[in-house]
């Protein structure tokens, strides 16, 4: 009885293993092949036949001693410098003194980096962090304040970034979601096109 029992559930494991652990993700694996490919391999990001980063996947836009480039659109702040091996937000709470204040001093040094006055309005996600610390995505109102910056440090009509965050701005997630955002790298690539960094 015991002997019969014991047989039945290492069929049971065997056939569970079969199936979890090979026949699911092979369907998985086979479906976003099909589907989803370009985003099931990583949404690389080409740029002269190298890859430079993820569409899915923030990076910085910073020195090596972490100071912004003007030259360039910047994203989110990340609490873990958009290291993708190392993902996730603070864990602050919004009444936490810590996140308040970290708040405030980005506020005042968004206003300074990009020229604004004292009391301009900031975008929310131009000051706060993504749950992930990897947004690869900026509201079209932070790319909008960012504009004059960027145009002013390479030379170029403000206007002519301008249209360069419009063209490259996405609509709202299934076109009710969320808001129109624009991809950083993508933004930053077609800057790039438009007027080679020097």
């Amino acid at each position: 009885m015991v002997r019969r029992q014991l047989f039945t559930g290492l069929k049971v494991t065997i056939a569970l293993l079969v199936l979890t652990a090979g026949v699911y993700p092979a369907a998985v694996w086979a479906v976003g092949q099909v589907a989803f490919k370009p985003q099931a391999n990583g949404s690389f990001v080409k740029a002269n036949g190298k890859v430079v980063g993820s569409s899915l996947i923030g990076q910085s836009f910073s020195d090596k001693d972490g100071n912004p480039f003007p030259r360039y659109f910047q994203p989110r702040p990340s609490e873990h410098g958009y290291d993708a091996t190392n993902s996730g937000g603070s864990n602050l709470g919004p009444s936490n003194p810590k996140l308040v204040d970290a708040v405030g001093q980005r506020v005042v040094a968004y206003r300074q980096f990009n020229g604004l006055a004292a009391d301009a309005t900031v975008p929310v996600d131009a000051v706060t962090e993504s749950g992930s610390g990897l947004d690869p995505d900026i509201s079209v109102a932070n790319a909008l304040l960012q504009a004059p910056r960027v145009a002013r440090e390479r030379g170029l009509p403000v206007t002519a970034v301008v249209n360069l965050v419009h063209e490259h701005s996405n609509g709202r997630q299934w076109g009710i979601l969320g808001e129109k955002t624009v991809n950083v790298l993508d933004l930053n690539l077609a800057l790039d096109r438009l007027s080679p960094p020097g």
